[in-house]
């Protein structure tokens, strides 16, 4: 797979990662690497389920993730089971690197949904609540 053929590389933070709920819908991408953002981002809870990331101004803290290229034809099977709210865009890496990510709008985040950037990443938050 390769950007000719209009695959791109997708930075992925919660439920889609390896040994998570969604990560079969990614089934046909090519794992590259763990990776983390530059910190500039909040990571909120949306509903317990998943998580909502944003960029900030202030206080931001790096969120580890996923990285992927990804072909067009799974990035539309990724999208149509994306819960609500979320969508594809910039995502900045700790290595300078900008690549697509899924996000959710801040508006909808805060004051309603738990930050959990502290764990400064899903897998570490949902690991916490096994405890």
């Amino acid at each position: 797979m390769t950007e000719r053929d209009g695959a791109f590389l997708l930075f992925v933070n919660g439920t889609l990662m390896r040994g998570l709920g969604l990560h079969g819908n990614l089934k046909g991408a090519e794992f590259l690497e763990e990776a983390v953002t530059a910190p500039v981002y909040r990571l909120h809870s949306i509903g317990g389920a998943h998580p909502g990331m944003f960029e900030v101004a202030e206080g931001g803290v790096p969120i580890a993730g996923e990285l992927y290229r990804i072909s067009p034809e799974v990035w539309r099977r990724v999208a149509a089971g994306e819960p609500a709210g979320l969508y594809k865009g910039p995502v900045r890496l700790a290595d300078g690197r900008t690549v697509d990510g899924i996000l959710f709008p801040r508006e909808l985040a805060e004051g309603s949904h738990p930050d959990i950037s502290d764990y400064g990443g899903w897998r570490a938050y949902a690991a916490g609540l096994r405890r």
